[in-house]
């Protein structure tokens, strides 16, 4: 018997997945509209299959916080992404968190099943397109300042890109005031930016053009 959690705020595309895995014989289908509640789900019923989005209300991609607790749990869990996300760096981001899979949103009913049946396997899937992309990201990492960054780098820089100090970042995402200087800090000098305007300047720049926002949630991080 198999068994499958959609986590995915966006009740249309539950239905549909919901829908097309019964069709396909799929005996069991939990869902969640949120990280948190969707990691709780998954430590009750331990499903053979996570199919994540990476974007929940609001939440940037707070799905991957989510995809990383999954795989500290359960080195084994086998997880695949359904996104609209196609940016390659956004790509790599997920498979470096643990997705054994990534398919995007608008992708054919058949690949979709096509891949649910390669991750439930266990076997790591891409489509081809996806997997040329993501190679080429790697070859040319260094041409985009953003793959150079930590994930706390990446955290740090979208909430300077809102427009928020440093107090408040410290406190949305549970660590010192200090640190949060000393990453700005480091920010500085990876993107090579003079003072803490220009920082804000290029975090909104670099933001717009590939859109990787927060990758910590302090509410997820706080769960068993």
């Amino acid at each position: 018997m198999s068994s499958v959690l959609i986590i995915d705020d966006h009740p249309i595309v539950l239905q549909g997945c919901r829908r097309m895995l019964q069709d396909a014989g799929v005996a069991a289908v939990l869902e969640a509209r949120d990280a948190v509640s969707g990691y709780r789900l998954y430590r009750r019923h331990r499903p053979e299959v996570v199919i994540v989005d990476l974007a929940m209300q609001g939440s940037g991609l707070g799905g991957l916080p989510l995809i990383r607790r999954i795989r500290s749990h359960d080195p084994q869990a086998r997880i695949m992404v359904l996104s609209m996300h196609s940016d390659p760096i956004i790509v790599s981001r997920a498979l470096e968190a643990g997705a054994t899979g990534y398919v995007l949103k608008d992708t054919s009913s058949e690949d979709l099943l096509k891949a649910f049946a390669k991750v439930q396997a266990g076997t790591p899937y891409l489509s081809g397109d996806l997997a040329m992309q993501v190679a080429l990201a790697h070859t040319s990492a260094r041409q985009n300042p953003l793959a150079e960054l930590t994930p706390r780098e990446l955290q740090i820089l979208s909430l300077l890109a809102e427009g928020k100090p440093y107090g408040r970042i410290a406190e949305e995402i549970n660590v010192s005031y200090k640190t949060v200087v000393n990453v700005s800090s480091q920010l500085k000098q990876k993107l090579k930016a003079r003072n803490l305007p220009e920082l804000i300047r290029t975090a909104v720049q670099l933001l717009q053009a590939a859109p990787i926002a927060k990758t910590s949630r302090p509410d997820l991080e706080k769960l068993p």
